[in-house]
């Protein structure tokens, strides 16, 4: 590959901070609240226009994961108290009531959160680089209108999904399954208008056999719609006659490589047709039914799978685990792993047949690095298996690591230590008196 050697100059330094997080997914969206609610001066960087990642941008359908957590209640009440929100509504269902996702209502209450508890947030940002004094990262890099800037802090946090800071710093990390690297397959998610809720039906889950007039919906969907999409996951929506769509489908990408996942998007829009014409054909109440928007980036399930001091396993799921050094509790998923050569469940992946012996926690040292210091892990990049990652990798789940790991770098500040010696009790403590449950 020929190659060009960029020229070196200096950066100005434009913010010095105590807690800095990268991402503002709800892994981010969680660690920055968490870190200044307990005292710390925090800053979040997000490249998008506005907070909550796949929870707004991503325009995923509802919250999963860790449906008791305190702090993803708040996030729930704020949002569905917006005026913007459709005046007189009728709520039909408990999903209706708690966990439907109004998209636009809630990248502002998260805005209105963050302000709240005095966490500079910064939109419009890449970051492109991190910054460190031997095997400690002390800042990171950034990009954006305002050019080529550096940010320092004390304590890093990754919430960006892929591990990017992670690898920067090099962080050991394996990307996707472990005997081949391949990663679950990506999504663009849409609305769509039009539909006649009266008889519409709404698919959950790879395994919702649903009869309809001209057959089976999913097995409907395996024959008419273009591969590798083929199942059919409809989800209700707070607007009328509007119903949010996952079901498009590209296998085979790395979503750390800019160069397939431009492919992806351009595969993604070519199956949306697709599939609204196949709504349209097959399925009652939909039979009206267009475009209204699509999601701002195809979702992306998994990449790095950053090495820490612990790898979480199926079994640690399975099995319930409850670690001495918790900082995410009570989590309940099923092994949510998406075929990985076509549409559907994964030969591997369970969703109704899901069986454990309870809800588990995340332990805190599967959000440290192994060797690196003054960074923290947050969100589906943690430290855990192909198989594992596949049930923390929700957005509930990633909110509540967040949190945790946000208190846990404020404690870290408060004590002048480093995150690996900071004093797990006193997290622990902080977590408690915040609601959070063992």
């Amino acid at each position: 590959m020929q190659t060009y050697l960029e020229p070196a100059r200096s950066l100005p330094v434009v913010a010095e901070v105590e807690v800095l997080v990268a991402g503002g997914g709800p892994a981010g969206v969680g660690a920055a609240l968490a870190a200044a609610r307990a005292g710390a001066k925090t800053m979040l960087l997000e490249k998008a226009n506005a907070l909550g990642g796949m929870a707004t941008s991503g325009m995923m359908s509802h919250w999963s994961g860790a449906q008791q957590l305190p702090l993803l209640q708040e996030i729930i009440d704020r949002m569905r108290t917006s005026s913007s929100l459709p005046p007189d509504r009728e709520i039909t269902s408990d999903y209706d009531e708690k966990w439907c996702i109004s998209h636009e209502c809630q990248k502002t209450a998260l805005a209105e959160l963050l302000a709240e508890a005095a966490v500079v947030v910064q939109l419009h940002t890449w970051v492109v680089g991190v910054i460190k004094e031997g095997d400690r990262v002390c800042g990171v890099i950034t990009e954006s209108k305002s050019g080529r800037e550096v940010i320092l802090a004390k304590v890093v946090i990754d919430a960006t999904g892929d591990g990017d800071l992670a690898a920067w710093a090099g962080v050991e990390f394996i990307l996707g399954r472990e005997k081949d690297n391949c990663c679950q397959p990506v999504t663009l998610m849409f609305r769509i208008g039009g539909v006649d809720y009266s008889r519409a039906i709404f698919p959950g889950s790879f395994e919702s056999y649903i009869q309809i007039p001209k057959g089976e919906v999913q097995a409907l969907g395996k024959k008419h719609l273009p591969p590798p999409a083929g199942h059919v996951l409809l989800y209700q929506t707070r607007l009328p006659g509007e119903v949010c769509v996952n079901m498009t489908n590209v296998t085979n990408i790395d979503g750390t490589d800019v160069r397939q996942l431009s492919q992806a998007e351009f595969i993604c829009r070519q199956q949306m047709d697709a599939i609204i014409l196949f709504l349209r054909e097959f399925v009652p109440g939909y039979e009206k039914c267009y475009l209204v928007a699509a999601a701002e980036n195809v979702g992306v399930r998994e990449t790095r799978h950053c090495q820490g001091v612990y790898t979480i396993t199926g079994e640690d799921i399975l099995e319930a685990r409850v670690f001495e050094d918790w900082i995410a509790t009570r989590n309940y998923f099923n092994f949510d792993i998406h075929s990985l050569i076509g549409p559907g469940l994964d030969r591997n992946g369970v969703q109704k047949h899901f069986k454990s012996k309870g809800t588990y926690t995340i332990p805190y040292r599967a959000c440290l690095p192994r060797k690196v210091d003054g960074l923290l892990f947050a969100g589906r990049n943690i430290s855990g298996t192909h198989l594992a990652h596949s049930n923390f990798r929700v957005m509930g789940i990633c909110l509540g690591i967040g949190q945790g790991v946000g208190v846990a770098a404020a404690v870290a500040v408060k004590q002048n230590v480093l995150p690996r010696d900071v004093d797990i009790r006193e997290v622990q403590r902080i977590l408690l008196a915040n609601g959070v449950e063992v």
